[in-house]
């Protein structure tokens, strides 16, 4: 089996088998969904206890995507690529072995660890394909993170109904071993590396401080917004991040360009990243409920898992429709407009929702039009990054811009938490989040979404997108196939 293409690379073939690899690393975000009611009895453990098999792969991403893209700048994206892929696997065969909570989270760690396949990816293409494919293939892949979350939980729902919960993991892994074959074969090493050694201080800070700051998000309904230790991890969380800043504006060589990262345009795209990320997800939280509360409640539809996979599963294939559209806007208007109007048309698609509420096709309808914001916005914001920063900082400017969606995501959780478990109603012996609790979080999604419109406006506009010379450390190496492998 060759480790690199034997020819030039075809751009057509790059684009599939990276927005796959992409796809295949979003299944992990879904592949536990249609399990969580059942974690506590299948794993052995209490209910709080088993939401670790969540936590630890939000924790895993966090610290390994902006590791992962320096580390890709410095080495090879595709190196960093195909260990982010073999972690997946490996994550996915623990998985697959695992009857108890410990492997079970050591296995949903290792696949946490393969989130940096998506901005790897978007930073390869940068590099190896045409500037005239590059908007529309950088959409695409992009948009893999919600296409393949979308997709992935039908998909799920139905294993998890007709077979035993484990061939979960073992499929995820025979679509991880898939991904790096095509990787290994069809895609080739970048030749632009940045060089340099490696921040391992500020790698280790940066890493504590969004494991502090993400666990006390996470776990905060759990053990008590006021509780000590939520409040103390916030603290530890603010004054790991403030040092780490310190150590990075005077690092010669730091893990993350804080004074690239202040540049407006990337300072206010990773904004309104975090903001988009918060609204996005709102989606995520209350389409489930509504649809598998029982009908009793009155706006409960009483469906199963499998019916809520195909009614979102819509939304993942409009991302995927979006995806060249998106790019054709931005080549003629500039990213900065496609960002605005996917913001735009994610506020109206939760406006929709709040009258719209009381069917299936009217759940399927809003998923479908915040799908088609999130595949504008999507596309949008690595144009943004990447016509900011220098060649050589390709994959850490991109990760930094994923790990700020995370954030915004994590947020969203928690707000939508708080707001659900406050606003309650009680039909006989059953205490469920109330109608007005959905339609709530609903109008803060719609309300987050004008907020990053409003971020989005003050974006500069169109501007080139600076030469390799732009970074004094970045270089273009002949990339040497068998060493990337």
């Amino acid at each position: 089996m060759p480790l690199a293409p034997a020819g030039p690379p075809r751009p057509n073939t790059v684009v599939m088998v990276l927005a796959f690899a992409g796809i295949v690393v979003a299944l992990m975000q879904t592949l536990v969904i249609p399990l969580i009611p059942q974690l506590p009895k299948l794993l052995g453990a209490s209910p709080s206890d088993a939401t670790w098999a969540i936590t630890a792969t939000l924790l895993a991403g966090a610290v390994a995507t902006p590791v992962v893209g320096r580390l890709g700048d410095m080495y090879g994206k595709r190196r960093l690529l195909l260990v982010s892929l073999a972690l997946l696997v490996a994550g996915s065969v623990v998985g697959g072995l695992s009857d108890t909570l410990g492997p079970m989270v050591v296995g949903r760690t290792l696949q946490g660890l393969a989130a940096g396949v998506i901005p790897l990816g978007i930073s390869i293409m940068r590099d190896e394909l045409p500037a005239e494919r590059l908007g529309s293939a950088t959409a695409l892949m992009s948009a893999s993170l919600g296409v393949g979350g979308a997709l992935g939980l039908p998909a799920a729902a139905l294993l998890a109904e007709r077979a035993d919960w484990h061939v979960l993991f073992w499929t995820a892994a025979g679509f991880g071993v898939l991904a790096t074959v095509l990787v290994l074969t069809l895609v080739p090493e970048s030749a632009v590396r940045s060089g340099g050694r490696f921040d391992l201080v500020g790698a280790a800070g940066l890493s504590a401080g969004l494991i502090c700051l993400l666990l006390a998000i996470s776990k905060a309904a759990d053990w008590g917004w006021t509780s000590a230790l939520t409040l103390g991890l916030f603290a530890a969380s603010a004054v790991v991040l403030v040092s780490w800043g310190w150590w990075e504006l005077r690092a010669g060589q730091p893990l993350v360009d804080l004074r690239t990262t202040a540049r407006r345009q990337v300072l206010l795209t990773n904004l309104a990243s975090a903001v988009f990320g918060f609204a996005m997800f709102a989606m995520s939280l209350v389409l489930p409920q509504l649809l598998q509360l029982p009908k009793l409640t009155g706006y409960g539809l009483g469906q199963t898992m499998l019916v809520v996979g195909l009614v979102l599963a819509p939304s993942g294939l409009v991302m995927m429709a979006m995806a060249p559209l998106s790019a054709r806007i931005s080549r003629a208007r500039g990213p900065k407009v496609t960002l605005m109007i996917g913001a735009a048309v994610v506020a109206a698609g939760y406006g929709l929702s709040v009258v719209l509420m009381s069917a299936i096709w009217h759940l399927v309808l809003v998923s479908a039009v915040i799908g088609a914001g999130i595949g504008f916005a999507y596309g949008a914001m690595p144009a943004l990054i990447m016509s900011a920063v220098p060649v050589g900082e390709t994959a850490a400017a991109n990760s930094l811009n994923t790990l700020m969606r995370s954030i915004g995501t994590s947020m969203s959780s928690a707000v939508a938490g708080v707001v659900l478990a406050q606003l309650t109603a009680t039909f006989g012996s059953i205490t469920v989040p109330s109608e007005n609790g959905f339609r709530l979080i609903m109008a803060i999604g719609s309300g987050a979404a004008l907020v990053a419109l409003a971020i989005a406006a003050f974006i500069p506009g169109r501007r080139p997108a600076p030469a390799v010379a732009a970074s004094p450390t970045a270089t273009r190496t002949p990339a040497k196939a068998p060493s990337a492998g």
